[in-house]
């Protein structure tokens, strides 16, 4: 077996610009306007009840969080980008509501493609039944030629797809990727991968070494964040079933087993379509009931929910 061929040698690649996406620029979302009154009344009109209960209590713990100087985590499916909410989520950084982005692979494959070509998501069925699916030329050379030049500058995986954006002059719109406002606002971008779930790690220029060695470095800078959600902090995840609920109770551990048990009195959350094993134990009931604070699940699709979120919080901020 050792003298065996790569088995990505041969593959063949089409242009990027040549696949048809499901998601363009123009479709994306929009972020709150500041101080607007009708939004407010809205939110106050909501039941005392169940969700619309929780949603508040959500949105007052991080406005508390933001109020207390303490970190925020977001942490993020790939689906939330592809449904059009990066610029949500940029303007609530500029509020300094995100301390800190976790988000698995697929999040910055759909950020990056956005970033420089203006659309993503691809038809899946459509492109595996020729063997061209997640075969875009530039986007799986481009990003582990990236990846490879962070892990011999000793970079994260996040910074180096952000070093690798902002040395770009053509790209379609850096206004709507994540990668590039982390790196603008001092954000930590940290990306936990799993080897072989993303498209990238199709193509020749995939290094697993570089690939793991980014990533595990982003996932000790989660580590170092997490420290500060004693007291007082937030965690959200949003539309990561298993890669981000797992990363974060490992890390959540590490700072435990260091801090005599800290971090502890924090607020959880978990948003997304269904519910899910993994978030609503990893995220939501585990660290808070061994550490005091209060976990929250709340369902729906993420591009009502993150927006109803974003805006029930910047409306908290404001009170």
């Amino acid at each position: 077996m050792s003298d065996s061929p790569d088995p990505r040698s041969g593959v063949r690649r089409v242009p990027v610009g040549e696949r048809p996406n499901k998601v363009s620029s123009g479709d994306f979302a929009v972020p709150p306007p500041a101080g607007s009154g009708a939004f407010g009344q809205f939110y106050d009109s909501l039941p005392n009840v169940l969700a619309a209960d929780s949603l508040r209590a959500v949105a007052r713990g991080v406005a508390s969080a933001v109020a207390r100087d303490r970190e925020v985590v977001w942490m993020l499916g790939g689906h939330v980008v592809k449904t059009g909410l990066s610029v949500v989520l940029i303007d609530l950084m500029e509020r300094g509501v995100v301390t800190h982005l976790a988000v698995n692979g697929a999040t910055v494959i759909h950020d990056y493609e956005t970033c420089r070509w203006g659309g993503t998501s691809e038809d899946v069925e459509a492109g595996l039944a020729d063997g061209t699916f997640g075969m875009a030329l530039e986007t799986g050379r481009d990003m582990n030629l990236a990846i490879r030049r962070g892990r011999d500058e000793g970079l994260g995986l996040g910074a180096a797809l952000a070093a690798d954006l902002d040395a770009r002059d053509d790209n379609a719109h850096p206004e709507l990727s994540l990668i590039l406002a982390c790196h603008r606002l001092g954000v930590p971008l940290s990306v936990h991968v799993a080897i072989g779930a993303d498209i990238i790690h199709q193509h020749p220029e995939a290094d697993g070494g570089a690939i793991g060695e980014t990533s595990y470095a982003d996932f000790l800078a989660l580590v170092k964040t997490l420290r500060g959600l004693d007291d007082g902090g937030a965690a959200i995840n949003v539309g990561s079933a298993v890669i981000l609920p797992e990363v974060f109770l490992k890390a959540l551990t590490i700072c435990r087993n260091r801090d005599a048990g800290a971090p502890r009195g924090f607020l959880t959350a978990d948003f997304d379509m269904i519910r899910q094993y993994r978030p609503r134990v990893n995220v939501v009931e585990r660290p808070t009931r061994t550490g005091g604070g209060k976990g929250y699940q709340i369902t729906g699709h993420h591009e009502i929910m993150v927006p109803l979120l974003a805006w029930a919080i910047t409306e908290e901020l404001l009170r």
